[in-house]
């Protein structure tokens, strides 16, 4: 079995649009929670996000890129060209069916879905939808403009596991490149749900923060106030490549992604299981695919969003897993909100810094940790802090079951 190291990164997020900018923000733990200015939130509950602010496609992509793309899509290509240009990938330099695209997303197209549709129905005349409606809408479509705008003619497809899609989709391109079946893969993750529509559906579900007197301090995991998660917006991506490979080009290499896996609750359509039975698995299942074990594991990003089901279950995973280890463990959605199917992208990334870095940042705004959750575990607070960390696990969960959990290590 082949090597596979992370060779480039690239983000976009109201936390930063480059690497160095996001990384400060984690590490600083500031929360770039704003008041939504897409659409009037006076009838709805929530009425805050961590929305990029003041953001302009046009500072990024050309026109045609912009008018055949959804916002997702428009999100994906920009952190992508960042994570290329970071690689150093040059198609012309190596064969283009070497190189692929794997990418993962929640909801796809949803922004011009819904825009399209409501113009339709505003009308109230033949539709005339625009030609590059179902395109924008398709949840593929990530995947397969990065591939056409640089010219990788490799593996290319989405994953779609809700809130686990970019991890699913950075382990299918792991293994793919484990298995001598591509040397790169551009993969990760993207979603762009601050809408009427998921805004609306998920204030239904009960699941989002409705602090919107103080939306900076709306995303609490663990704590025993906390209300739900903080909808967030953007793009992950890292470039993986087969070791050798990274390595004979002069590649910079990060990190080593060690091992991953997925299970699935099969328990509730939204629900987390309750003792955290596919979590735990997914943990042990990526640690041995990863060859090391609970005490190599320096620091746990975990999935918790702030809602009262989903950080009980996933405390306690931990706890079951990691008992007897003094893991550290933040769950970095406290600065980001929740990116949805980009969200272990962007995590992913964070996971990378702690161990280049040697930093580990703090969950925010948490005061109180829940008394259902282990007491002892060992949740990273206040400020960020220093220390040297050789392995790190991220996990990722959505809703339909979905665990997915990767692991990085140094190389």
């Amino acid at each position: 079995m082949k090597r596979v190291v992370v060779t480039g990164m690239g983000v976009v997020s109201a936390c930063g649009t480059d690497i160095a900018g996001f990384w400060n923000t984690i590490v600083e733990g500031r929360s770039p929670a704003i008041p939504i200015t897409r659409f009037n939130t006076e009838k709805f509950k929530t009425r805050f996000a961590t929305q990029i602010p003041e953001f302009n496609a046009a500072n990024y992509l050309d026109r045609n890129e912009i008018k055949r793309s959804d916002l997702y899509t428009q999100y994906a290509l920009i952190a992508a060209d960042q994570a290329i240009k970071d690689a150093g990938v040059d198609v012309s330099t190596m064969s283009p069916f070497d190189i692929g695209v794997i990418f993962g997303t929640a909801q796809g197209g949803m922004d011009t879905f819904e825009h399209q549709y409501r113009e339709f129905a505003e009308k109230g005349y033949e539709p005339h939808f625009n030609p590059f409606f179902i395109p924008k809408t398709l949840v593929n479509m990530a995947a397969g403009l990065i591939s056409i705008k640089h010219g990788f003619m490799g593996v290319n497809f989405s994953a779609a596991s809700a809130c686990a899609s970019a991890n699913t989709a950075i382990m299918d391109a792991f293994n793919y490149i484990k298995w001598g079946k591509a040397k790169i893969i551009i993969t990760g993750g993207s979603d762009a749900p601050i809408s009427e529509a998921s805004i609306g559906g998920y204030n239904s579900l009960k699941a989002l923060s409705t602090r919107n007197d103080d939306p900076t301090k709306a995303a609490r995991p663990f704590d025993i106030e906390r209300d739900g998660f903080v909808m967030g917006e953007g793009a992950g991506i890292l470039v993986l490549e087969e070791y050798e490979h990274a390595k004979a080009r002069g590649a910079h290499i990060y990190a080593e992604v060690g091992g991953a896996a997925m299970t699935s609750d099969a328990y509730h359509i939204t629900a987390t299981h309750p003792e955290g039975k596919g979590a735990i698995r997914a943990m042990h299942l990526a640690m041995e695919d990863a060859g090391v074990n609970t005490t190599d594991i320096g620091f746990v990003n975990a999935h918790a969003t702030s809602t009262p089901v989903g950080d009980i279950s996933e405390a306690k995973a931990i706890k079951s897993v990691f008992d007897g280890h003094d893991v550290m463990v933040s769950a970095t959605k406290s600065v980001t909100g929740h990116l949805l199917g980009a969200a272990g992208a962007v995590e992913a990334i964070i996971s990378v810094k702690v161990i280049t870095d040697g930093i580990i940042p703090a969950t925010i705004n948490t005061t109180t940790i829940d008394p259902q959750i282990p007491q002892d575990l060992h949740i990273v607070t206040g400020e960020s802090i220093d220390k040297k960390v050789n392995a790190a696990l991220s996990n990722t969960f959505g809703f339909g079951g979905h665990n997915g959990v990767v692991v990085f290590k140094k190389i």
